[in-house]
């Protein structure tokens, strides 16, 4: 058999068929009305105390900082009114023993610090005359509601979000372990060293990425509609979605004491759909996507992220070729001239070659390979030669590699799509109004792979054609927009939808 039939037969592995999206979309709406109930369910569907998305017309001047993993970043966001905002920020590292600190308090005076060098350094007018106010004030008086910044705070770590500013750490991950935080309202910790320092700021809201996501596309977005979905297809994948507050039936046994804004009869949820059917019922599965499960740190969990994100398809490639050449009846990257039996072809593969080692393929080599078009694959056949050390790959080996770049990357684009279609259907939005502006589908996406995978909203597009409730014409009415820097003006948007809820 030769090198491509043998590819053909692995890559017809990764086909994601029409039957299989209709029985992924069904599963997936059902997990998430399950997530909606009750906790511990497969999706956790976390409210976000969030119930309001931004339209274009909101204005000010607000702060924003991420904790991300091991940066802190600080930016000031002007909201200009008109949709487009203006955004300042400085980034610095955390030291590495504030990461493993003894206490909170350092790791928290740390950010509180640097959000005052920020101020003085960008805001300085405003900083002084703020603490020229401070010392001519009697002790008991507090600062006016305009005076103070409200500040938006991501916290990319797992937490448990009792209120749109309060949430309790759950674990540390990243590299982070400072035992006393775990527990604590993050946004208290660092409010109270914002406060040790006099700084005029409010931490008013906890941030999630893909929340932030929504909300920035919201912002920036043409037309009057609101974005439905902020979605993630990056290193990782997750999205946030606005539900209607009555579907949140798990509300009344969390959060008594939440306070929050019920007016507008929405509330943004956190999907965590990374972890959509871990049970496996209905995903996709093929010894690849089990070998690559098997050497990461959490098996069995995050399955559908596994399959879709960037982190991970680059392993499943690899997974994928090596199982190629271990086949004694496959001559990829094989050198012919060394023998005349082809059973014993010696490989022309380094035996350094980082095929050989795991998590040896970054993604990015996928979207090359896909992307390629050169005469021949020459382009694909020097990144073998340069990443992989696979000396004078032939253009049959670059024809095979790229077959399975392109069926691994189709399946996680359709796997995409399943998620997206899924929310858009289960609330409704697959249902025309009409036409007209309010008949538009808003989604705001964001990361590497949505970005720089070649052809990903082609796919996702696809699908959605594919799916009976979205079909042909829906598809039409769904608009995919690129978020830029929903962890700044993101939170930015939701300090201000937090300001707004206790001004009113």
């Amino acid at each position: 058999m030769s090198v491509l039939e043998e590819a053909k037969r692995v890559a017809a592995e990764f086909e994601y068929s029409q039957e299989d999206l209709k029985k992924g979309v069904k599963a997936f709406i059902s997990q998430m009305h399950e997530g909606l109930q009750k906790k511990g369910t497969s999706m956790s569907q976390i409210p976000t105390y969030v119930t309001a998305v931004p339209n274009g017309t909101e204005k000010g001047l607000y702060l924003a900082v991420d904790l991300g993993g091991t940066n802190f970043r600080v930016c000031s966001i002007q909201l200009h009114g008109n949709t487009t905002f203006s955004l300042t920020q400085s980034k610095v590292a955390i030291p590495r023993e504030l990461m493993v600190a003894k206490t909170s308090h350092e790791l928290f005076s740390f950010l509180a610090k640097q959000i005052e060098n920020f101020l003085r350094t960008h805001h300085n007018d405003h900083f002084e005359a703020h603490i020229k106010r401070r010392k001519t004030m009697s002790l008991g008086e507090s600062f006016r509601n305009e005076e103070i910044f409200q500040l938006g705070f991501t916290f990319s770590f797992p937490v448990n979000q009792i209120g749109i500013n309060k949430g309790t750490l759950a674990r540390w991950t990243k590299g982070f372990d400072i035992d006393d935080a775990i527990g604590q309202d993050v946004c208290q910790l660092l409010q109270k060293e914002i406060n040790a320092l006099n700084l005029p700021v409010k931490v008013a809201a906890l941030v999630n990425d893909t929340v932030g996501t929504l909300m920035a596309r919201s912002y920036t977005s043409p037309g009057r509609t609101g974005t439905l979905v902020g979605a993630i297809f990056g290193t990782g994948t997750n999205g946030a979605y606005v539900e209607k507050l009555e579907k949140v039936t798990k509300l009344k046994s969390m959060a008594e004491s939440a306070d929050y804004d019920k007016s507008t009869g929405n509330m943004i949820v956190n999907t965590e759909w990374g972890s959509f059917d871990n049970q496996m019922s209905v995903l996709p599965n093929t010894s690849y996507d089990e070998a690559l499960d098997q050497a990461t740190p959490n098996p069995g969990i995050q399955m559908f992220e596994k399959r879709v994100s960037g982190m991970f398809l680059g392993e499943i490639l690899r997974n994928a070729i090596l199982a190629l050449v271990q086949n004694p009846k496959c001559q990829l990257f094989k050198d012919d001239s060394s023998s005349t039996n082809d059973l014993q072809s010696t490989t022309s593969i380094a035996e350094d070659s980082a095929l050989y080692k795991p998590w040896g393929i970054d993604t990015s080599f996928l979207s090359i390979v896909a992307a390629d078009s050169s005469p021949g694959l020459k382009v694909t056949r020097q990144e073998l030669n340069k990443e992989f050390g696979v000396d004078a790959a032939s253009t049959e080996d670059a024809e095979a590699v790229q077959l399975l770049a392109n069926a691994i990357g189709k399946r996680s684009a359709r796997l995409s799509a399943v998620a997206l279609g899924a929310v858009v259907i289960s609330t409704g939005n697959h249902v025309s109004r009409g036409g007209g502006d309010e008949d538009v589908v808003d989604i705001g996406v964001d990361g590497s792979l949505v970005e720089y995978y070649p052809g990903f909203e082609d796919y996702v597009r696809e699908a959605f054609r594919e799916m009976s409730e979205i079909g042909v014409q829906g598809e039409k009415r769904i608009r995919i927009g690129i978020a830029k820097d929903g962890s700044g003006v993101g939170a930015a948007l939701i300090a201000l939808v937090a300001a707004d809820m206790v001004n009113d």
